[in-house]
């Protein structure tokens, strides 16, 4: 028999006292105190307190059997607690429930781990009891919170008139960067479809067939190796517009990303969001997803010391690097040995190669290579550093950009070890003005910054043909707390200046008619000009819940060696699956 509940176990406050109720959940922690037997009962909207007396003296037997994590329903009368044992937690903290009958759905062995809040429980171990670990209060939290963000994406887009469209999962592979999961075909022998790696193609397609505003909420794989913030699938928030500009993408965007954040975690974040320019970024924060919960700002000393006698600043710069640092306020008393440290941490965990200093002090700046310069020099560096007496600047040289990236994970290893950053902050940020195509020394060769249907600004197209090195693209990414969370571009239409970007990128006509062809064609029939932007709904969801990996944000996840602990997979497959694919495997050597 299964008990139809009236109410949930996340509900129930003084003024339900006296009621009537049923309740089904799971067993949590229990309290056998003789003659009275309190057990915690759990669901995923909350705890209610349960209580059975020896007034039944059979249903006081049945509940001493009961153990953690049995499922069971309960009817009971809604009673309130004494003062002195209210619970002001839980939002059920004022009431208990008096039982006065039990139904037992399920027992349950004893779990591997503790279904509560903030276990040291290895990950591993989680994952392989997922759908045990997902019954913890925190991990429902997150999910809870990454379905709310669902509703209000859905919510945002059809006010605004897109339509929603589904995109094939099995496709043409297009290499875009990362590995293809390829899948064969039975019938089609010796051919293989690909997951996407994006929908980019379709949703151009969609804006070819007339679709002016499309969005989906869809899956999208690479076989890359995996970290923290990447899995094998993740989820996209897809979107692509017809006759639009960047204004457009950015104003839609500022509007989705703010109902977001008010319908999850009640923040009302400002719009238009800051902007800046990727030349910008790197100068100033070492990075191209900057994180500007605080400052650090960097300066640029390259053109102080140019002339320096000391050969590791004027050789630096003379060779086209620079000497670049920022001022880390109050802390110039920090000892020689604290510095040490951070001189060994620059060079292990930044790839510096070494770290210089200068000390404000009450009686004059103490530079770490002072001795090699000028007082003139040191004065003009800290009058340029903004730093003050108590301050203490950092400076790396070297070539750029690696000094640039180098002095950016610094700031960030300071900003986390002193305790600057406002971990309560959302601090969104538009990155724009990428360069279109970035130098690949090995193939000797350019390759798209984004994607090849990335479009020149209009103010460099003279320049595809003469240096397309300083060519700027119109893309863009979406900065939240130094994560990309989204990037997106105003697309290439025109088939001249797309095959101009073909061959820029070494893609010869035959080969941009087998990877690309479908798409080339569709533009021949009448493409209007579009443009999109794809956010990751998995990294979002992370950031709003302070989680620390995409694994505490996907109700399945794989492990960093993309398989999945719970269900072992990937796996082998019977030799006859194989043959009907018309696939043979290699030997694996040894």
């Amino acid at each position: 028999m299964t008990l139809k509940r009236t109410h949930t176990c996340g509900e129930l406050k003084a003024e339900h006292i006296g009621q009537e109720v049923t309740l089904n959940g799971w067993v949590g922690p229990r309290r056998d105190l003789g003659g009275l037997i309190f057990i915690d009962l759990r669901d995923r909207y909350g705890v209610t307190q349960i209580v059975f007396t020896e007034e039944d003296a059979v249903l006081h037997a049945k509940a001493e059997n009961l153990r953690a994590e049995y499922v069971i329903g309960i009817k009971g009368k809604v009673i309130a607690r004494g003062e002195e044992n209210i619970n002001p937690n839980l939002i059920t903290g004022e009431i208990e429930i008096e039982v006065s009958d039990l139904v037992i759905y399920s027992e349950a062995d004893t779990p591997p781990f503790e279904i509560k809040d903030g276990i040291a429980t290895n990950e591993e171990v989680r994952l392989r009891y997922r759908y045990l670990d997902l019954r913890r209060p925190e991990m429902q939290q997150k999910l809870m919170l990454r379905s709310k963000a669902y509703h209000a994406i859905r919510s945002y887009y059809h006010e605004h008139d897109f339509a929603e469209v589904e995109t094939p999962v099995l496709m043409k592979s297009t290499p875009e960067g990362a590995r293809d999961y390829l899948v064969p075909s039975r019938v089609n022998a010796g051919k293989f479809f690909a997951l996407p790696q994006s929908p980019q193609t379709y949703k151009q397609l969609l804006m070819v067939s007339g679709y002016d505003r499309y969005f989906q909420i869809t899956k999208c794989f690479r076989d890359e190796d995996l970290r923290a913030d990447r899995q094998p699938e993740f989820t996209q928030i897809d979107v692509e517009m017809s006759f639009v500009d960047e204004e457009a993408i950015f104003e839609h965007h500022e509007g989705l990303l703010k109902k977001i954040f008010k319908e999850t975690v009640g923040e009302d974040v400002e719009a238009p969001f800051p902007r800046m320019s990727y030349d910008d970024a790197l100068n100033t924060y070492g990075s191209d997803k900057p994180d500007t919960r605080f400052g650090l700002e960097f300066v640029d000393f390259s053109e102080i010391v140019r002339n320096a006698e000391f050969k590791v600043f004027s050789g630096t710069v003379a060779n086209g690097g620079g000497v670049v640092g920022f001022t880390i306020p109050g802390l110039g008393s920090m000892g020689r040995g604290e510095i040490d440290r951070w001189t060994d941490r620059a060079k292990k965990e930044a790839g510096a190669g070494g770290l210089i200093y200068i000390k404000m002090q009450e009686d004059g700046p103490l530079c770490s290579v002072g001795k090699f310069l000028t007082p003139e020099i040191v004065n003009e560096m800290v009058e340029a550093s903004g730093a003050k007496t108590g301050d203490l600047v950092f400076l790396l040289a070297g070539p750029k950009p690696a000094v640039l990236e180098q002095l950016g994970h610094l700031r960030l290893m300071v900003g986390e070890a002193f305790d600057l950053i406002d971990k309560k902050a959302f601090n969104l940020l538009w990155v724009t003005d990428f360069p279109l195509l970035e130098w690949d020394e090995e193939s000797r060769r350019y390759h798209a910054m984004h994607h090849p249907f990335t479009s020149p600004k209009e103010e460099d197209m003279d320049k595809l043909d003469s240096d397309p090195a300083s060519v700027k693209a119109r893309a863009y990414d979406l900065v939240l707390n130094g994560s990309e969370i989204g990037g997106g571009s105003i697309r290439i239409h025109n088939s001249d200046i797309q095959q101009k970007m073909f061959n820029l990128l070494g893609i010869g006509e035959e080969e941009a008619e087998e990877k690309f062809g479908f798409l080339l064609d569709a533009f021949r029939y009448g493409a209007p000009p579009h443009g999109g932007i794809a956010l990751g709904l998995d990294r979002i969801v992370m950031l709003l819940t302070g989680a620390g990996s995409l694994r505490d944000v996907i109700a399945f996840p794989k492990n960093q060696r993309a398989q999945s602990m719970m269900d072992n997979s990937p796996a082998e497959v019977d030799v006859e699956q194989l043959n009907e694919l018309h696939i043979s495997l290699k030997r694996t050597l040894k």
